[in-house]
């Protein structure tokens, strides 16, 4: 069965860890100037910038309603589709740029799932389409940018380090603010149904270049197996010294077991948590920035990474590529997912077993724990520039490929045509055929890549999961923060964030695995500061929403 927890088949779970806007590792796009200055004039106008209307699809009922704090609407069954596009967008051949997280599906003129979806966009869709191995996408943008000979569309990540991208905007591409700011954009009805804050990811120099790619609004989680935890008085813990005495007890080497896997800052990430770590930045009293890196709750972190490391409860080898499959059959005991949403992942491979998430906890008494809400989007699909009835014509192509769940156009893109490439269930819901199992998963991660839907749960055929991820996004809402820099921006950030950030990465692995000292954090940290980070902190304080809380833990 194929399971769709987000409502977006074809994401795999290293894609959403990659795209989904982790709190550490995310960075803004650049706001600068055309002619690729530092000014932070960019920004400004950005905040200023009239976002398309918000015009909320009503067209179905979900059993499990969400809310405007995040909760994910949640459907049991895929509901009666609906019509939500007219006519057919396309009046010809359209290109494309986009990537894949999945195994690379047949080419067009082999590939009938491809095929019928063109015929009902009526037209011709072709896409390149990278595979997330080796440079991956960014190398294949660059190669592509760099022919002039662009496609019509080219996906941007949002923290895959594409550089100048205020600069290259400006050059290559169409501002489609005109097309989609304020009542424009109710032309495009699935793109009016796009939420505000996806649509601050789109905006650069204080224009509108693409309709985002909604993600999950959840951050990362650990996932582990139920039963092997149940053997130690369950996945959950009351401190951080339980939590380790609970992996000790489940470590057995000459079992091959042992409780956590060897992603190291991403588990970093969950311990900050429990140490009450920033969402990226905190925002003080004063309205100044302090970056997670530079507080306590992260050194604390650390330290206590240094300590399960030195008691051997993470899998030894880093290099390990299956860890879903190990903590299906239990030699890894738990890992850090994408989001509440990736329980799909162990569906794929186990319909029966026991899987839960670790909803954050205390650290120690008199610590509040923390919850890191996602980026909320997966980057937008710019236009190059061309002339307004193409420029149009892309319009409808993104508002055809953006259409809701419960859509006859959104089960169109995911799963074809019935018969074909899926049939139902007993219950009304899809299940691919051989054809559509062979054809469809890749290039359906390609075209979710870079266009979608606002995010529903979707598990047909597993009602208590579904249920079970609603319960558990609840109890992570009460305990959730945002990073307050999404949707504004930094040049700098653009410019040398992921190098910067990654220095500090390196060494803090270093630190876990006992090949550098703790007290080499702060020097560091200060690398860090005088390479960029003081100028990030600088710019995204003149960027700064007045609506950002103060930050408390």
């Amino acid at each position: 069965m194929t399971i769709a927890t987000s409502g977006q088949p074809g994401f795999s779970r290293r894609g959403f860890l990659g795209l989904a806007g982790l709190a550490v590792t995310t960075i803004g796009l650049s706001a600068c100037s055309g002619t690729g200055g530092t000014g932070n004039g960019g920004a400004s106008a950005s905040a200023t910038v009239k976002l398309p209307t918000f015009k909320e699809f009503t067209g179905t009922t979900p059993a499990i309603a969400g809310n405007s704090k995040g909760l994910q609407a949640a459907y049991f069954k895929l509901p009666d589709p609906i019509q939500s596009v007219k006519s057919p967008p396309l009046k010809g051949t359209v290109t494309g740029l986009t990537e894949t997280f999945e195994v690379m599906s047949p080419a067009m003129d082999d590939n009938p799932f491809w095929q019928r979806l063109n015929e009902k966009l009526g037209g011709r869709l072709e896409l390149q389409i990278a595979q997330d191995i080796g440079d991956g996408y960014p190398a294949k943008f660059a190669t592509v940018l760099a022919s002039n000979d662009l496609p019509d569309m080219m996906w941007v990540p949002p923290n895959q380090g594409i550089p100048n991208v205020g600069a290259m905007l400006e050059a290559k591409f169409q501002d489609l603010t005109p097309y989609l700011s304020g009542d424009a954009v109710l032309e495009y009805p699935n793109l009016a149904a796009l939420k505000p804050d996806s649509w601050k990811t789109a905006v650069v120099n204080g224009k509108i270049w693409g309709a985002p790619i909604p993600s999950t609004p959840f951050g990362q989680v650990y996932i582990g197996n139920g039963d092997a935890w149940a053997e130690v008085g369950g996945f959950s813990a009351g401190s951080a010294e339980e939590f380790l005495e609970k992996a000790k007890e489940m470590t057995r080497p000459s079992e091959q077991k042992w409780a956590l896997a060897p992603d190291y800052i991403n588990a970093l990430h969950m311990v900050t948590e429990w140490y009450g770590a920033p969402n990226g930045w905190a925002v003080n009293k004063d309205r100044t920035l302090t970056h997670t890196f530079e507080t306590d709750a992260y050194a604390a972190g650390i330290e206590f990474m240094v300590k399960m490391f030195a008691e051997g409860v993470i899998y030894p080898d880093a290099e390990t590529p299956d860890l879903v499959a190990r903590v299906v059959n239990g030699s890894i005991g738990a890992v850090v997912a994408s989001g509440p949403h990736d329980l799909r992942s162990y569906r794929a491979l186990d319909d029966a077993g026991k899987y839960e998430i670790l909803v954050p906890f205390s650290a120690t008494s008199g610590i509040t724990p923390t919850y890191d809400m996602g980026y909320g989007t997966v980057g937008f699909t710019p236009f190059k520039k061309a002339e307004e009835g193409k420029i149009r014509e892309l319009l409808s192509l993104i508002n055809y490929l953006s259409a809701p769940f419960g859509t006859s156009e959104w089960l169109q893109k995911n799963y074809g045509t019935e018969g074909d490439d899926y049939t139902l269930d007993s219950t009304g819901n899809p299940i691919r055929t051989e054809s559509g199992t062979v054809n469809a998963p890749g290039l359906v991660s390609a075209l979710n890549i870079m266009s979608s839907p606002e995010n529903v749960i979707f598990n047909p055929g597993y009602d208590d999961d579904t249920r079970y991820i609603s319960e558990t996004e609840q109890k992570l809402l009460e305990m959730a923060w945002r990073n307050p820099t999404n949707g504004s921006y930094s040049d700098t950030n653009a410019r040398v964030g992921a190098k910067i950030t990654t220095q500090v990465r390196d060494k803090v692995v270093d630190i876990i695995t006992g090949r550098s000292k703790l007290d080499e954090l702060q020097g560091a940290i200060k690398r860090w500061r005088s390479e960029g980070g003081d100028k990030m902190r600088e710019e995204y304080q003149a960027a700064l929403s007045p609506e950002a809380p103060v930050f408390s833990s």
